[in-house]
């Protein structure tokens, strides 16, 4: 792979990443809500789940996934659920914080803050389709396939975890700063932030049919 494919490769997916999806929705809430450091793990989840998808598309089984219609669509609308269900019970509970029980914001575990982005990623499971039908553009057939997926690979993990950490920092940058019934509506964003992901994922489940 030359530098010039490479360099080419990176300028389409800092284009696809541009705009926000639901991962991204995701990190900006839970990182105003329990912190930057904690949301990492949310990230974390993110980029597990779309390492597993890169390993199945390269392994072939896109194919596979694409035929099943019925699988597909069930996966999409049990994470369009499962975020709603987050956002509604995150703006529900929404109450100033009190000083004395400072570290209640931070009881959601790192496995559970994990499994939101992981499960957030995976309810897209059509990016499998996604990374089979993006990385052949920029692999030669004069090359060995491994080495040059493992780069195209590594680079999008990379670029995904630096776009995830730029909205996580922002958000709790924001959240930071506010205080007393302000923090009511950082919860409230946060949590129609992840019912936005919600409606995305699930906009993009309509349009599929």
């Amino acid at each position: 792979m030359t530098i010039e494919t490479w360099l080419l490769y990176v300028a389409t997916v800092l284009a696809l990443m541009s705009t926000p999806g639901p991962s991204q929705l995701l990190m900006l809430s839970n990182s105003s809500t329990h912190g930057f450091r904690r949301s990492l793990a949310t990230a974390a989840g993110d980029m597990t789940a779309n390492m597993l998808q890169m390993l199945a598309a390269g392994l072939g089984l896109a194919v596979v996934i694409a035929a099943s219609a019925t699988a597909l669509t069930a996966i999409k609308w049990v994470g369009v659920i499962y975020l709603i269900w987050l956002g509604a019970r995150m703006i529900l509970r929404a109450k100033p914080l009190d000083p004395g029980v400072a570290g209640s914001r931070t009881s959601v575990s790192l496995k559970a803050l994990w499994m939101q982005g992981f499960i957030t990623s995976a309810a897209n499971p059509k990016a499998v389709v996604f990374f089979a039908a993006l990385f052949p553009q920029f692999i030669s057939a004069e090359a060995a396939f491994w080495p040059q997926f493992l780069i195209l690979s590594i680079t999008y993990l990379t670029l995904d975890g630096l776009f995830l950490s730029a909205y996580g920092l922002a958000a709790s940058w924001l959240a930071a700063r506010v205080k007393g019934h302000a923090k009511v509506w950082i919860d409230r964003i946060g949590g129609g932030f992840m019912i936005g992901a919600a409606v995305l994922l699930g906009g993009k489940s309509l349009t599929d049919h």
